[in-house]
């Protein structure tokens, strides 16, 4: 009997068992593991995401600068790929079988029941051929999607590009971004990502068990739609932008063109550019490798990121700043004796000429350095106030003018430029007892100083405006109703009263419009242009040249900068530049000479590549040399000595003209 009982309880307790064994198991895959789900919806149920159009940018006169063009993804379910003929899938959409096996298990790790990108982008004419065979590849399908085209290929730093997103932005985007979306990743598109990007859909469709469509689930009850993200319309004038482009071809530097009366940027030239197109579609990775080796930078964002001393054109803020602190006036005279002295007499700042006595507003007119060493010194010197305490009221002047911070443009990796504060002189110079001569150089706009060629042409449109600036800016409408950032309606001060304008405008018409001027041979007939030339010092070789604007003089339409690195005098390459972007946005046309349209168009400044040396021959070299320079030495003992004799240093004029035009 016990033996009986014994067995009663063990087989009751083995069918306990299975029976508790199969409801977990029950338990967990209807419940807990939902992989049967996921397999039965994929079988009568596709879930296709919708893709938003992003926004189309236009010009400020209705041209279009960025469009969508559709594309289509590759997708598939690991799990539903069955026997399919792999030399034929990978011939229509041109990959290789180890690119297919590569994919494929890139999928499964993702998920074997939910669908995936295989691959990204294919062209409308690459969908068309793969169209005709998809029945016979099941666990695959396409999803639409759009894409950025750029007609006119052109203003690439400003429109900036797309890219897929990676985890950090779906980390930060509180829900938004998935894999395999797309996000700004600079200019405009980054700025206005949130605006511009839309807000996607889902359809829910119907498949058979080949995996082709047979019908919206649930008659659309439960798709969403997508919504097209808001349009831009810029403030760039598409064709002053394209013959910008045009002019620094083969150059480095940038073009700056603003209306001041708004604020809006005209042209937005950073040179050397680069086809945004290359920045879409399936070899936009290996295209922006390209583009970041490249020595010339063409990544690199001139226009707000580079920064230079001002060179000349710093002589219009001095002028202004000077005459608002009340150390000089409009009938303030100092003479110029080819130069300034300084310092006791043991230091020199050349003048291209010799300006003799020399009024404010012919200060402007001949660019006369001697002018502003004096002014300077007063600024600093005769104030009644220590070197840095006078040196902080100058820096607070120049710093209203937008120099050493950023104007607030709707671009991301606005640089600020530099205008040292009187604790980096005290530091260098190991106590607080220095004065105008320490840093004479920045009187003329060289030194420590460095500013943008966004805040050059910025300080233009406040000059043009008689004391202040709207925030410079690229995009001057948003949507359909095309409204307006509150930030760009702000009408900022510079801080000089319009009293003192008059006779710096007059000296920067002179500049231009009279044959003393040193910009004579940039005049545009028929127009009153007013400008200044510049030529910037540059340590690693040629001079920068430099020239601003504004035109025309009653009621401006347009302040410009232009900067080209490496190219020497100003009004040799920087001015005829502004004049011809001046007198096609105002007149549309261009009336300078033929030769001088040639020798900008033709001109090259880039840097010649660098050779790469063999090493073995590059030893020989140095073998070479060795031994020739042991042998001049021998012969040449006079002209060593020479060398290491103390000796009177001469600088000629033409170095003098060269250096502090």
């Amino acid at each position: 009997m016990n033996s009986f009982f014994a067995r009663k309880y063990v087989v009751s307790g083995i069918f306990i068992a299975i029976t508790l064994t199969l409801m977990a198991r029950l338990f967990y895959l209807q419940i807990i593991d939902d992989s049967y789900i996921h397999s039965a919806n994929s079988n009568v149920m596709r879930k296709v995401i919708v893709y938003p159009a992003r926004g189309v940018i236009l010009d400020r006169k209705g041209k279009v600068l960025v469009q969508n063009e559709p594309v289509y993804d590759l997708m598939v379910t690991p799990r539903e790929v069955k026997e399919i003929d792999t030399a034929l899938f990978c011939k229509l959409i041109d990959i290789d079988k180890e690119g297919f096996i590569k994919r494929m298990e890139k999928a499964r790790i993702h998920s074997p029941y939910r669908a995936s990108i295989f691959e990204k982008q294919l062209s409308v004419r690459t969908w068309a051929q793969y169209q005709e065979y998809q029945y016979q590849f099941r666990g695959f399908y396409v999803q639409k999607r759009t894409i950025r085209s750029y007609p006119d290929s052109i203003a690439a730093q400003f429109l900036g590009y797309v890219s897929e997103v990676n985890d950090k932005d779906i980390e930060h985007s509180n829900g938004f971004y998935r894999s395999g979306d797309y996000i700004g990743r600079s200019g405009v598109e980054r700025s206005y990502e949130d605006l511009i990007r839309g807000k996607r859909g889902v359809n829910n469709l119907m498949v058979d068990a080949l995996n082709r469509p047979k019908g919206v689930f649930m008659e659309g009850k439960y798709d969403t739609l997508a919504v097209a993200g808001e349009g831009l319309v810029s403030s760039l004038d598409k064709d002053l932008q394209i013959l910008g482009e045009n002019l620094m071809k083969n150059k480095l530097g940038s073009i700056v063109a603003i209306e001041p009366a708004t604020g809006e940027i005209l042209a937005y030239v950073s040179s050397p550019s680069y086809n945004p197109n290359m920045m879409v579609g399936r070899q936009s990775g290996n295209n922006y490798m390209k583009l970041l080796k490249d020595e010339t930078k063409p990544l690199f964002n001139r226009p707000i990121q580079a920064s230079y001393p001002p060179g000349s054109v710093f002589k219009v803020v001095s002028a202004l700043t000077a005459q608002q602190a009340g150390v000089i006036d409009r009938n303030t005279v100092f003479f110029c004796p080819h130069g300034y002295s300084y310092g006791g007499g043991r230091g020199w700042m050349g003048c291209t000429h010799y300006h003799g006595s020399t009024t404010l507003q012919r200060s402007v007119a001949v660019s006369c350095n001697t002018y502003y060493g004096f002014t300077y010194a007063k600024m600093i010197d005769g104030r009644g106030l220590s070197g840095p305490k006078a040196y902080d009221l100058w820096r607070n002047a120049v710093t209203q003018f937008g120099i050493g911070h950023k104007l607030g443009i709707d671009l991301p990796g606005e640089k600020p430029g530099l205008l040292p504060t009187s604790d980096f002189y005290t530091k260098r110079y190991g106590n607080d007892k220095w004065r105008s001569s320490f840093n004479i150089s920045l009187s003329i706009g060289q030194g420590e100083m460095g500013i943008t060629p966004l805040q050059m042409a910025n300080i233009m449109a406040i000059v043009a405006n008689k004391g202040f600036y709207y925030r410079p800016h690229l995009i001057k409408g948003i949507g359909e109703k095309k409204i307006a950032k509150k930030e760009f309606t702000e009408k900022i001060s510079a801080g000089v009263d319009e009293k003192y304008y008059p006779v710096v405008i007059q000296g920067m018409s002179d500049a231009v419009n009279t044959p003393e001027g040193t910009a004579w041979s940039n005049r545009i007939p028929g127009i009153e242009m007013c400008g200044k030339t510049g030529t910037a010092q540059n340590p690693h070789g040629e001079n920068h040249a430099v020239f601003f604007a504004f035109a025309p003089r009653e009621n401006p339409k347009i302040a410009i900068a232009v900067f080209v690195e490496n190219a020497g005098y100003g009004g040799t390459w920087a001015g005829p530049i502004a004049s011809m972007m001046v007198e096609k946005y105002l007149k549309d046309t261009i009336t300078a000479p033929k030769y001088i349209q040639d020798r900008i168009y033709n001109a090259n400044f880039l840097p010649a590549p660098k050779k790469v040396v063999d090493p073995k021959a590059s030893k020989d070299v140095k073998k070479t040399d060795s031994v020739k320079s042991k042998t001049d030495t021998l012969k040449s003992k006079r002209q060593l000595a020479a060398l290491t004799k103390p000796k009177e240093t001469i600088v000629h004029h033409s170095e003098i003209k060269r250096r502090y035009e």
